[in-house]
């Protein structure tokens, strides 16, 4: 049975000013996308699914992880290697059985999106992921439709709307693109509040934006410090000239990817008789949940003081948890003028994934 817009468990929404219920048909009839069911998404998506809207589709191709639970609450101990779409929908199946809840256990991917945007009416990016939310400021500017994103680091986090249509998207905030994926919950940590805050301002745009009601985050950015306890809001434009500039400039000297080394490919280098110098850059917390056999632990903020312990005449190959910090300690070894250097793409959750599956994932 489809949503009804006129059940009473609507009604507290129902009588807000300027809403009724021509909002509320709005949402029983609309579609939302959610990319991510992690922290951001533990909050938004139960929001939406209670507040009446009829579609919502999940895609997640992550699953559960222990140290997960302390912010993405819709999880349970149970739900540990589940796939996190799957679970997420199991959740508001409950909360919402009239809803129609669909999960889409895969990527969102230049492949994909095209069929998985057929038929929605906004797209919600809680990966935070700053490659995902620059493919989802594309494929939402292709289609015509807004895209609500947030991110949750440590105690701050921000939370926008993209709409090209409407004159600015993700692109004129960081035209450049966002920062490293180094900077993750995984080394900085998040306070679990944060990523509720967060989701509760994201689901507020999508039903702002849904039922036309309220001004939403076009062309500002909400801010939020838990420290402090205070939010506030940037603003910025599109500014063509600086589109253009970035769509014509050379692009900077980058590592090719014949420094890129696959999980596949380090395990049959680390079986031949001369195989290379493992360098392990992540911190040694990390390390004693688990690691490659035969690595050496130099932190990345160590490597720079580090480097006569790589002078072993072996290739050297660099890893972290997913790619990011390991790509930088590529990038800083490169300048210092060593020239047989690789990284391990995917990190060592990757290798645990393609390789190693007794390996521990966190």
């Amino acid at each position: 049975m489809p949503v009804d817009p006129l059940s009473p468990i609507f009604q507290r929404q129902r009588v807000l000013a300027e809403f009724g219920v021509p909002a509320q048909e709005r949402l029983a009839r609309a579609h939302v996308l959610v990319i991510g069911a992690g922290g951001l998404a533990s909050t938004l998506l139960p929001v939406l699914a209670a507040a009446g809207v009829g579609t919502l589709t999940i895609v997640d191709d992550d699953t559960v992880a222990e140290s997960n639970l302390h912010r993405q609450t819709m999880h349970t101990p149970g739900d540990v290697d589940r796939g996190k779409a799957a679970s997420a929908a199991t959740r508001l199946a409950a909360l919402a059985p009239d809803a129609e809840v669909r999960a889409v256990d895969r990527r969102f991917d230049a492949v994909t999106a095209e069929d998985l945007l057929h038929g929605v009416d906004v797209l919600v990016d809680a990966s935070d992921n700053p490659a995902t939310v620059l493919l989802a400021d594309r494929v939402a500017a292709e289609c015509g439709i807004p895209l609500v994103w947030g991110s949750a680091l440590g105690y701050a986090g921000q939370a926008g709307v993209a709409w090209d249509a409407r004159g600015t998207d993700y692109r004129d905030l960081f035209p450049h693109g966002s920062d490293s994926d180094a900077d993750t919950c995984d080394v900085i940590g998040v306070l679990p509040s944060v990523c509720a805050v967060i989701g509760a301002f994201m689901a507020t745009e999508a039903l702002k934006l849904l039922t036309g009601i309220g001004d939403p985050l076009i062309g500002r950015v909400a801010a939020y410090d838990a420290r402090t306890g205070r939010t506030r809001e940037i603003v910025y434009r599109r500014d063509e000239s600086t589109r253009a500039a970035v769509q014509t400039a050379t692009p900077a000297p980058q590592p090719s990817d014949q420094n890129d080394v696959s999980p596949e490919e380090l395990r049959d280098l680390l079986m031949t008789s001369e195989p290379p110098l493992l360098v392990d850059v992540r911190e040694p917390w990390e390390a004693e949940i688990t690691s490659i056999p035969g690595s050496v632990l130099i932190p990345l903020g160590e490597l720079a003081s580090r480097t006569r312990e790589l002078g072993t005449g072996n290739p050297v190959v660099l890893y972290c948890h997913r790619g990011g910090r390991s790509r930088q300690a590529l990038d800083l070894l490169l300048q210092l003028g060593f020239s047989d250097v690789r990284h391990l793409t995917g990190g060592v959750d990757a290798w645990a994934v393609r390789v190693d599956p007794t390996a521990s994932r966190y």
